[in-house]
């Protein structure tokens, strides 16, 4: 009896650390999904609200792109559409325009529908194409986890390459109370022939709804 329960506790243990090792083994995979700084992003070609398909490459004299990741309902990303709005007015004119793309599943979060990006799009009057991320692949290429979450891509010799990714600016929730912001140094910098000097900070927002 005493060796019966002795082997039980061996093979109790031994499966235990086969799960903690199949667990750690994954880890590492999951952290490091998505792009970080330096990476060549691909391009993509997603439906705008207008029923046009967008692509990077049809933007022939940018010299990069503010590829946000939002939506129509997380409210970190309402407070943000004023903000996205004038940062697309501020910098499309000067090479970098605003590539919006909504990456919530529909049958998760009802609200995040084509239909309803349409309605948001006409009544907060975007200046920037808003792109449905139908098949949910563009935003885990990314690796964008927030709505919002900024990426900030310069092109170099026909290649988009990451400068910076994170935040809008240091307060997402209240744009009046914003003290640094990030994107816009960022946007500056590039223009100006410098390095970002702030290459990363934590996007703040509601998770992507899968």
């Amino acid at each position: 009896m005493k060796k019966r329960y002795l082997s039980i506790v061996l093979f109790l243990a031994l499966v235990s650390v086969a799960v903690l090792s199949s667990f750690k083994s994954i880890q590492p995979a999951a952290v490091s999904n998505g792009y970080t700084i330096g990476d060549v992003a691909t391009d993509f070609k997603l439906k705008n609200v207008d029923g046009k398909m967008v692509s990077l490459s049809d933007y022939k004299d940018a010299k990069g792109f503010i590829v946000i990741f939002t939506c129509n309902t997380c409210p970190y990303a309402v407070a943000s559409e004023d903000r996205i709005n004038a940062l697309d007015k501020e910098y499309k004119s000067k090479g970098f325009p605003v590539i919006a793309i909504n990456p919530n599943n529909p049958e998760v979060q009802p609200d995040d529908t084509f239909a309803k990006m349409q309605e948001k799009a006409k009544e907060k009057q975007f200046t920037f194409p808003y792109l449905y991320d139908e098949s949910q692949s563009i935003y885990a290429k990314y690796g964008a986890t927030k709505t919002p979450h900024v990426y900030l891509l310069q092109k170099e010799k026909g290649k988009h390459i990451v400068k910076y990714i994170g935040a809008i600016d240091d307060n997402v929730r209240d744009a009046s109370a914003v003290k640094v912001p990030f994107l816009a140094n960022a946007v500056d910098e590039l223009l100006a022939g410098k390095e970002v000097s702030v290459k990363e900070t934590k996007a703040i927002g509601c998770s992507v709804k899968q």
